[in-house]
C-alpha cells in the first residue's frame, strides 16, 4: 500500500518555508501563532486544519502580508516576503477566500482579467488567458458578460479560483475554498480542482475545517493546535495510520480506518483471480472451478476477456454449456482507479461478497473481497 496519493518527489524545492514565525497582537496574552515552522515543496497541496483559533488563517494571511508577522522569517520562492512589496507580493501569489470576493459591479470576464490587467498584460493575451480558463473550469463562454449576482454559489467558486489564477502565479492561497456551497456541488469542486491540479501542479496552501476534505485534497497536512502549534506535518495516511499524540487522534476522530480507505486506490492492493470461466466453457468446467474456489458462482468472461456477468449453480441446473444462460451482472463493479472505500461499499451490498475489478476497457483483472481489504489496510 502506497504512502501518498499524489506524486511529489521528497527532493522538490521548497517554495515556501516559514521559520519560527510567530504572531502576536497588541493586548491579547497568548500568541496567535507561535514560532511556526514548515515548508512546502513545489507542486505540492498542504492544508492547515486544526480548531478554532489554532492560527490557520492567520498563517494563510502572513505568507501574502495581509497580516505581518511579529518574528521569523517567510521565503516564497527564494525571497523573503518581508523584502517584497505587499502589492506587488500579492499579484504574484493567488489567493481565494470562502465568499469568493468577486467584484460585484464587475462581469465575469473584468473579474477574471482583474490581476492581468493590473500586472499592464496586452489585451489580446488578457482575452486569450481569460477564455484559456473558461475551458479549464468548464465554464459556458456566454458567462462571461454576466455579473457575479446572475451565477450559482459554484459556479462563483469557480470564477474565484480561476481569477487566482489567472496570471499563471506560482502559489495559491486558499481559505476555506469550498465551505460557502452545499455538498454535493463541494464534492463537485474539490474533484475538478483535483484534477486541474494534476495538470498545472501549483504550490497550495489551503485552510479547512474539516479533516475529511484536508485528506482527501492534500499531499501534507498541517495539523495545528490553537496558538499555531504544530502538531503533526505529514502524508495523510501517516497521519491516519499514525497520529503524532492525543490531540492528532481527537480531532481525526473515529473511523481512521475507514479514512484511510479512501486514500487507497484498488490498484494499489493485490486483488485474486476468483472463480472465472470462459462463456464457452461446459458446466461441468464451471462446476469444476467453482469447487476449487470454494465458491457457488463464478465470472463469465468472452474469448477477448471482456467480463460479462457471473452464474451461480442453481443457473447452470438445467443446461450443459455456460452460454446457454445469461449471466448476472455484477453489482458490485470497480476499477484500478477506485478507491477502496468505494470497493468496501459495493460489497457489502453484494450477493457475491465481493467487488469485481475489470479495466477501462471492461476486461475482467480479479476480485476483491472485505478479507483481501481488511488485510492490506492493517497491513
Amino acid at each position: 500500500m502506497r504512502d501518498d496519493t499524489r506524486n511529489i518527489s521528497d527532493d522538490a524545492r521548497v517554495m515556501i518555508a516559514l521559520d519560527g514565525v510567530s504572531k502576536r497582537y497588541p493586548g491579547v496574552a497568548d500568541a496567535a501563532v507561535a514560532d511556526l515552522t514548515m515548508e512546502v515543496r513545489a507542486g505540492e497541496t498542504v492544508a492547515l486544519v486544526g480548531p478554532s483559533g489554532c492560527g490557520k488563517t492567520t498563517t494563510l494571511k502572513m505568507i501574502n502580508r495581509l497580516i505581518e508577522p511579529t518574528s521569523g522569517s517567510i521565503v516564497v520562492d527564494g525571497v523573503d516576503v518581508l523584502e517584497q512589496d505587499p502589492v506587488q507580493l500579492r499579484r504574484g501569489i493567488g489567493y481565494v477566500i470562502q465568499n469568493v470576493g468577486l467584484m460585484p459591479h464587475r462581469t465575469v470576464e473584468d473579474n477574471i482579467a482583474t490581476v492581468p490587467r493590473l500586472l499592464g498584460w496586452e489585451h489580446d493575451r488578457i482575452r486569450t488567458r481569460t477564455r484559456e480558463l473558461v475551458d479549464i473550469f468548464q465554464l459556458d463562454s456566454a458567462m462571461l458578460s454576466r455579473y457575479p449576482a446572475e451565477l450559482s454559489g459554484g459556479q462563483r467558486q469557480r470564477v474565484g479560483v480561476a481569477r487566482a489564477l489567472a496570471a499563471d502565479p506560482p502559489v495559491m492561497l486558499m481559505d476555506e475554498p469550498f465551505g460557502a456551497v452545499d455538498p454535493i456541488v463541494r464534492v463537485r469542486l474539490q474533484d475538478q480542482f483535483l484534477d486541474i491540479q494534476k495538470r498545472l501542479q501549483k504550490t497550495v496552501v489551503f485552510v479547512t475545517h474539516d479533516i475529511d476534505e484536508a485528506i482527501k485534497m492534500s499531499d501534507r497536512v498541517a495539523v495545528m493546535n490553537v496558538g499555531g502549534k504544530l502538531e503533526q506535518y505529514d502524508s495523510p495516511q501517516s497521519i491516519l495510520r499514525d497520529p503524532a499524540g492525543e490531540f492528532v487522534q481527537r480531532f481525526i476522530g473515529a473511523e481512521r480506518g475507514l479514512k484511510r480507505l479512501s486514500l487507497v486506490r484498488v490498484a494499489d492492493v493485490e486483488i485474486e483471480d476468483g472463480p472465472v470461466i470462459s462463456v464457452s466453457a461446459t458446466v461441468e468446467e464451471a462446476l469444476e472451478e467453482m469447487q476449487r474456489h470454494g465458491s457457488s458462482w463464478c465470472t463469465v468472461i468472452d474469448t477477448t476477456g471482456a467480463l460479462q456477468g457471473w452464474v451461480d449453480r442453481h443457473m447452470l441446473a438445467d443446461v450443459e454449456v455456460v452460454s446457454e444462460v445469461e449471466p448476472k451482472r455484477f453489482s458490485a463493479y470497480v476499477t484500478p482507479a477506485s478507491s477502496l472505500r468505494h470497493a468496501l461499499d459495493s460489497i457489502v451490498t453484494s450477493r457475491t461478497r465481493v467487488a469485481v475489478v475489470a479495466d477501462e476497457n471492461d476486461r475482467y483483472l480479479g476480485v476483491l473481497s472485505v478479507e483481501r481489504i481488511s488485510r492490506d489496510i492493517t497491513a
